[in-house]
């Protein structure tokens, strides 16, 4: 009788312990098993062990703001044979080459590569880069700008460690160079342009901002990617006395904002920023920050603050003037380690997307588990990535 009561009892102790197990088991398979389906832009097309031969499908997977982007959908397929760089007179096979073309151009890759800019690379409209099925990497140079152009979407690639370049003759189009004054050294610098996509990329370590996007750009998703190793992360809009950019519309989604970052993970004025489903991995002054009244809805977001008590503080606000009628809202966000959102101003503040650029955000704890493969992807032709 006493052996009897002695496993009833610890049969009672351990059973919940093995459920806590099993359940945590279940839920982690789930998210594991499920994680492409709950990002909507992977589940388009990373099943396919077809995409090689048909990358163009990629232009259909863009969801919010940067939907319609088709960069080269309609174009040609460009192959990078040469990763050397002419910036004034570039040679047929580079990269520069292809990127300027009036055509629309789907610019690909024949293997990996690591370009190192003379000048920054000035994008024309109707243009992807692909770097999927190798490793591609642009740095220890000029970096990437996109301005005055439309549909433009880069995927796949590693940008980091970018200089500032000096003045001189870089072209635009094949009929067309001009004398730049020299680029700040961001890593992607997107300047009144609009439609424009940038997915799982590897950005880091550069001597301006890792994404600007300023004077009046708008249409925009930046998603997929990995942001680490750098100050002022991302900015959106040019500065507090430039209304114009009031139109600006960007949906930043399923990012992850690695160690190493101090600020700007976004930082906005006057437009409107739906900042959804990225993963924090902790800041070292604050993530979401602002001035001139811009829209933010944080949505869905995984903050892991930082270690020190007087960085917990997700937002910051840059103002003269009342800042609490501005509004910045949380939905669904998930704060561990002391993190806290500082909300502010009255009504709706719904990104309004239309039907083909909606997406259903899903709670905050399940964005690590969708944010896992952020960054350039590991693609081998004949199978699924």
């Amino acid at each position: 009788m006493a052996i009897s009561t002695s496993l009833l009892l610890l049969s009672c102790f351990l059973l919940p312990i093995v459920l806590s197990f099993v359940n945590a088991y279940s839920k982690e398979n789930y998210y594991n098993t499920n994680k492409p389906y709950l990002n909507k832009i992977d589940s388009c097309w990373r099943a396919k062990p077809n995409w090689a031969l048909n990358r163009k499908a990629l232009a259909d997977c863009a969801i919010g703001f940067g939907k319609d982007s088709i960069g080269g959908k309609y174009g040609a397929i460009y192959i990078v044979t040469d990763s050397s760089d002419d910036p004034a007179n570039p040679k047929p096979g580079t990269l520069r080459y292809g990127a300027i073309q009036t055509k629309p151009l789907w610019i690909i890759f024949e293997r990996n590569m690591v370009l190192t800019l003379k000048n920054e690379l000035i994008m024309n409209s109707y243009k992807t880069i692909d770097g999927r099925g190798v490793k591609v990497e642009i740095g220890n140079g000029p970096c990437i700008t996109i301005q005055g152009v439309s549909h433009v979407i880069i995927h796949g690639i590693s940008i980091h460690d970018c200089k500032p370049s000096k003045a001189g003759l870089v072209r635009s189009t094949p009929d067309h160079v001009g004398r730049r004054r020299g680029a700040d050294g961001d890593a992607i610098s997107i300047f009144a342009s609009s439609n424009i996509w940038i997915d799982h990329c590897f950005l880091a370590r550069s001597t301006d901002g890792l994404i600007d996007i300023i004077h009046a750009s708008t249409a925009i998703t930046i998603s997929n990617n990995y942001f680490t190793q750098h100050d002022k992360v991302m900015l959106l809009g040019h500065n507090d006395e430039y209304t114009a950019d009031k139109i600006m519309k960007v949906t930043i989604v399923f990012n992850r904002f690695g160690s190493g970052l101090i600020e700007r993970m976004p930082r906005v004025r006057f437009g409107y920023a739906h900042v959804v489903n990225n993963k924090y991995d902790q800041w070292q002054m604050y993530a979401i920050g602002g001035s001139a009244n811009p829209t933010i809805l944080s949505e869905g977001n995984f903050y892991n603050a930082p270690n020190d008590h007087t960085k917990k503080q997700i937002t910051k606000r840059e103002s003269k003037g009342n800042w609490k009628s501005w509004k910045w809202r949380s939905s669904k966000d998930y704060f561990s380690n002391g993190a806290y959102f500082i909300p502010s101003g009255y009504g709706s503040c719904a990104p309004n997307y239309t039907p083909a650029q909606s997406f259903v955000a899903v709670p905050g704890y399940m964005v690590p588990a969708i944010t896992l493969n952020a960054g350039p992807l590991s693609c081998f032709v004949g199978r699924s990535c």
